[in-house]
């Protein structure tokens, strides 16, 4: 059983605060912790600020026009608010973006090489990589050759999760990896994020609108609305949280909800008076 208390706490997100052009507040006062080790699920519904979250913690905000005015962000105790995003993949943080960003024009293999681009440590520890992404994505090895830009979502998503883990990294941030994929392939890539943090140890921090398929795989979990933190604690617990089940798993006691009702209880919700 994983145990966040007694875990080393890698990344430490401590309210923050995020205006994109000057005027827009999006992130009102968000903190977090990350232990090493461990599956951290962001939820939340579109909007929410999660996406915003994991650009503020790797550093791709600015593109956007946005910046953190207030609050620290602690990678391993030493504050990278402001680090250039090449500079965190190096240290061994790394975003794999929502939409499935993978160089089109190139094949599934030469997309997983370019994640090891920053490596130091020789062709043959990359040879071996390469094996070990294919080994948790067979499908991969078998699209190897194939252009990425013709390869399905699931494979696209594939791709780039296997270019992430080319840079050896010690954290994934992974922004909706549900997105735009049918429920056997989403069981299917959250199946892998386990493995690979089982497997590799990779801590994981993933920003996901599939509430329900994020909590049975996620060791513990925080829930933003209107970018705030209006709930958090270990999955298991969130998963059985009344609130929880009734709004964003669409359950109650008396049983599943419907669309009508489910939308009435969100105007009623407490966190929201």
């Amino acid at each position: 059983m994983f145990d966040a208390e007694n875990r080393e706490t890698l990344l430490d997100v401590n309210n923050i605060e995020v205006i994109y052009n000057h005027v827009i507040l999006v992130l009102k006062g968000v903190s977090l912790t990350v232990p090493k080790g461990g599956i951290t699920a962001l939820l939340g519904g579109n909007g929410a600020g999660k996406t915003t979250t994991l650009k503020a913690i790797s550093n791709l905000l600015a593109s956007e026009r946005g910046e953190v005015t207030k609050g620290s962000i602690t990678y391993r105790g030493e504050n990278v608010a402001g680090s250039n995003p090449a500079a965190l993949v190096s240290r061994g943080i790394i975003q794999v973006m929502e939409g499935r960003h993978c160089f089109e024009h190139l094949t599934v293999e030469e997309n997983l090489l370019t994640g090891a681009y920053t490596r130091r440590d020789g062709q043959a520890a990359i040879k071996r990589d390469l094996e070990m992404v294919y080994d948790y994505f067979p499908r991969l090895r078998e699209r190897r050759k194939s252009q990425a830009g013709y390869t399905s979502g699931g494979e696209q998503q594939m791709t780039a999760m296997g270019r992430a883990l080319m840079s050896r990294p010690e954290m994934i941030l992974l922004d909706e990896p549900s997105m735009g994929l049918a429920p056997q392939l989403v069981e299917q890539i959250f199946q892998i994020v386990k493995a690979v943090n089982e497997g590799e140890g990779v801590t994981f921090l993933l920003a996901e609108q599939n509430t329900n398929v994020a909590l049975r795989y996620a060791h513990q979990g925080y829930i933003l609305e209107n970018g705030r933190v209006v709930m958090e604690g270990p999955a298991a617990q969130l998963r059985e949280n009344p609130d929880v089940k009734e709004f964003y798993l669409g359950m109650s006691d008396e049983g599943r909800k419907s669309f009508r009702d489910v939308r009435s209880y969100r105007r009623r919700k407490r966190w929201l008076a």
